[in-house]
């Protein structure tokens, strides 16, 4: 299993776990980590599943793609860290990941 750290705005943190091969956006959403709304389902239309990746963990992840990297300018205080999470899938050199959440998603 693999260990993933969700962390509000607020600071109030979920800690939950995750086979390997699901994004992240369904593990928040199966484990009811408030934050990710998700409306397009992981369709990478909507970005409502906007998150803050802890920088020591940024360079781990692929590059964001066109569209992901056009998505995310429609967010609200996208920074560098920004992903959205349907577009980042579990794997095990993600064990002990941070996930920040954004203070809203619209």
């Amino acid at each position: 299993m693999i260990k993933i750290t969700f962390i509000e705005h607020n600071g109030t943190e979920h800690v939950v776990e995750s086979d390997a091969g699901k994004s992240l956006m369904q593990v928040a959403i199966s484990n009811g980590v408030p934050g990710i709304v998700a409306d397009c389902g992981g369709c990478l239309a909507c970005a409502t599943c906007h998150a803050y990746i802890d920088p020591a963990w940024v360079d781990k992840l692929p590059p964001k793609s066109k569209d992901e990297a056009d998505l995310l300018e429609t967010c609200m205080s996208p920074q560098e860290n920004s992903r959205l999470t349907c577009q980042i899938n579990v794997k095990p050199e993600l064990d002990g990941i941070v996930v920040r959440l954004p203070e809203s998603q619209y």
